[in-house]
């Protein structure tokens, strides 16, 4: 069981930048891929960025080159720094662990969710 648990939303003004965190509980950390989601008022949950087990990055079309996710597993946690923020970022953003191995012949299947953080880009 994983618990996640993500702050540093808030306001900022266009141009501006936040850095999330997603702080992740037990002791597997390392073992997970990770990734940043967010929805907007009446639109499609999207994937924003992810970062895998051995540190490869990826990244949504709308946020390449502003965007950057990273992980720090001695702290247990994953961070998505936002920079030149948009109105259109506007969103809750959540995130999530997932891990998929097979023990013998049986397929193991882990996903997890944070409660989401609030971000508003607004003048």
């Amino acid at each position: 069981q994983v618990q996640l648990v993500e702050s540093g939303g808030g306001l900022v003004q266009p141009g501006g930048s936040l850095r999330l965190s997603c702080a992740a509980s037990g002791s597997s950390f390392s073992l997970y891929a990770m990734g940043w989601y967010r929805q907007a008022p009446g639109k499609q949950h999207e994937l924003v960025a992810s970062i895998t087990t051995g540190g490869s990055t990826n990244y949504a079309d709308s946020v390449k080159g502003r965007f950057t996710i990273s992980r720090d597993n001695a702290k247990n946690t994953v961070y998505l720094q936002m920079n030149s923020l948009k109105p259109e970022d506007t969103a809750v953003y959540y995130c999530n662990a997932g891990r998929r191995y097979y023990s013998g012949t049986n397929l193991k299947d882990y996903n997890y969710w944070g409660q989401g953080t609030q971000v508003t880009v607004s003048s």
